[in-house]
């Protein structure tokens, strides 16, 4: 501590080695929690917040977001599981487990005197090698695999979640889900937005009576009984404003001297709102969707044109229909000029509007052939299970996505890891410099994914990995059996067999992005020699005043 007394901060200073053991401590912690969530058996935690919420969630970003991270090293593990979750939507456990290994073999070399710079370089070296390799050797382009590839790859997402053992059912939902929202921008490339499907969550029933519903559902009903329950060809409108008597603004007064001025002054407020639903229903607009409400004298006038009226939508909804059907919402009426119009080609088409009932809930569906839209109405005991599955759901939407866009997979089931591990290994030989030793530490935390793999599944890692190396060794030696390389563990069986096969698989960005990630988050982290903490200011002015 003497540096302080001759720079006086005010706040202490940790520096050298003491800072890096620190920040692996707190990042092996941060590792430790998600580790056991890894993979087919994955266990589920149980995350309770101040006010006693419940979530029960094994998808490492969600856990990650509800803890409540102090440590400054810690807290770039949890933005790195974000980044993971907001680029490929899947994968955030092995992420966090990958970064946290490199980050503690990193610090072993430290403290066999190699300089945290060599390791860094080491570890960037690696880091593109292996992004070649697998690119080179191992990712398999989709279009030799059989058609079933893409259910498969559902599956595998699944296979850790809550849905892991209706996976056949849902992956087929999921897929058909994408397949709806395909669409193809203006470039020329085939998209799929995860935002066109839509996913409401229904209590009660089992997980399996969820339904794919053709359409974007809104859970919403209409504003009167009163109203069609049904429209074909519909033009919809879409409002961002009240529908009700308008009322004079505060601080303006009216000095009425004769009563049946009072009167006509009521007349005229209920007049403006008829003139102006009068502008919305001239444009040929049968079908209203507002995100504010709608009182009943408004009503009236919908009921008698015959038109289909729906309050309270959430704003996000409108703004996918209205993108969906071709429209565009209005936050008011008024026009440049200031007068009120209503713009017909702002209306939205579609072939039906129609209020159906599916399980206890009134639900509205917009349907339509051509414009790509699905909904997938989750089932499900209580709202713990099915936030569970919305999450599971969601992940296994962005995978699909990310496969049918980029067109190449990888196996699943620790077979990436371990051949990458091999590879590495013999690379680092090749080296004549201190950078050999970062390389070949990157090779064996890579191993970490298929060592916890089978520890959760409660098998005999150290037989398992090694055997899972034999096979990888002889397919990069031995040119006739190329197969091998396509080697994972087969988890259920406690053996290693070919995942491409097997049909375990995993989109080739998806573990890219994956190992990218983790190398920069350990080397951010590995870069730190020095942590100071400032004391907060308020106290010391508070000493002053003698406090």
């Amino acid at each position: 501590m003497s540096s302080n007394k001759v720079l006086n901060i005010d706040g202490e200073r940790i520096s050298g080695q003491d800072v890096r053991n620190q920040n692996v401590t707190a990042v092996a912690a941060i590792s430790n929690i998600v580790k056991t969530s890894l993979g087919p058996i994955g266990l589920d935690k149980m995350l309770v917040d101040n006010i006693g919420d419940v979530t029960i969630t094994n998808d490492g970003a969600t856990i990650l977001k509800l803890l409540e991270v102090e440590h400054p090293a810690a807290k770039v593990l949890v933005q790195l599981a974000d980044l993971q979750d907001q680029e490929v939507g899947d994968g955030t456990t092995s992420v966090v487990i990958l970064a946290a290994e490199l980050l503690k073999r990193a610090n072993e070399l430290v403290q066999r005197k190699i300089h945290p710079t060599v390791i860094i370089s080491g570890y960037r070296i690696a880091c593109t090698e292996a992004i070649k390799y697998i690119n080179d050797c191992l990712s398999v382009k989709v279009e030799t695999l059989p058609k079933d590839y893409i259910i498969n790859i559902a599956r595998t997402s699944m296979s850790s979640k809550i849905i892991g053992d209706d996976s056949e059912f849902f992956s087929k939902m999921v897929v058909e889900a994408m397949n709806r929202v395909k669409t193809i921008d203006y470039k020329g490339d085939v998209k799929y937005p995860i935002n066109a499907v839509n996913i409401l969550k229904a209590h009660g029933k089992s997980a399996k009576e969820s339904v794919l519903v053709e359409g974007y559902a809104l859970n919403c009903t209409v504003a009167s009984e009163g109203m069609p329950k049904k429209i074909t060809n519909a033009k919809i409108a879409f409002l961002d404003f009240n529908l009700q008597k308008t009322k004079m603004k505060l601080g303006q007064k009216v000095v009425v001297t004769n009563v049946n001025d009072l009167e006509a002054i009521r007349d005229r407020e209920n007049d403006i709102v008829k003139e102006r639903i009068q502008l919305i229903l001239a444009s040929g607009a049968n079908v209203i969707l507002t995100t504010k409400g709608i009182d009943d004298l408004c009503l009236k006038y919908f009921v008698e044109a015959g038109a289909m009226a729906v309050r309270r939508c959430k704003k996000e909804d409108l703004k996918r229909i209205a993108k969906a059907c071709g429209g565009s919402v209005h936050v008011t009426l008024s026009n440049l000029e200031g007068e009120e119009s209503f713009d017909p080609t702002t209306l939205g088409t579609c072939e039906e509007v129609v209020q159906e009932r599916i399980a206890d809930d009134e639900l509205i569906l917009v349907k339509n052939s051509n414009k790509k839209s699905a909904s997938i109405i989750l089932r499900g005991a209580g709202s713990v299970m099915l936030d569970e599955m919305e999450r599971s759901i969601h992940d296994s939407l962005c995978i699909v996505k990310r496969t049918l866009e980029s067109g190449s997979i990888v196996p699943g089931g620790g077979a990436v890891e371990s051949g990458l591990s091999i590879y590495l290994d013999n690379f680092a030989a090749t080296m004549g410099s201190r950078k050999q030793l970062a390389i070949s530490e990157f090779a064996e935390s890579l191993l970490i994914i298929p060592k916890q793999l089978a520890v959760n599944a409660a098998l005999d890692a150290t037989d398992l990995v090694a055997k899972l190396r034999s096979y990888h060794h002889v397919a990069q030696t031995d040119q006739t059996k190329k197969s091998y390389s396509y080697s994972g563990l087969d988890l259920y069986n406690g053996k290693v067999k070919n995942n491409i096969e097997a049909g375990v698989l995993e989109p080739s960005i998806a573990k890219i992005k994956c190992i990218k990630f983790a190398t920069e988050a350990a080397i951010t982290i590995l870069r730190i020699d020095d942590m100071i903490t400032l004391n907060p200011k308020e106290q010391q002015q508070d000493d002053g005043h003698g406090h």
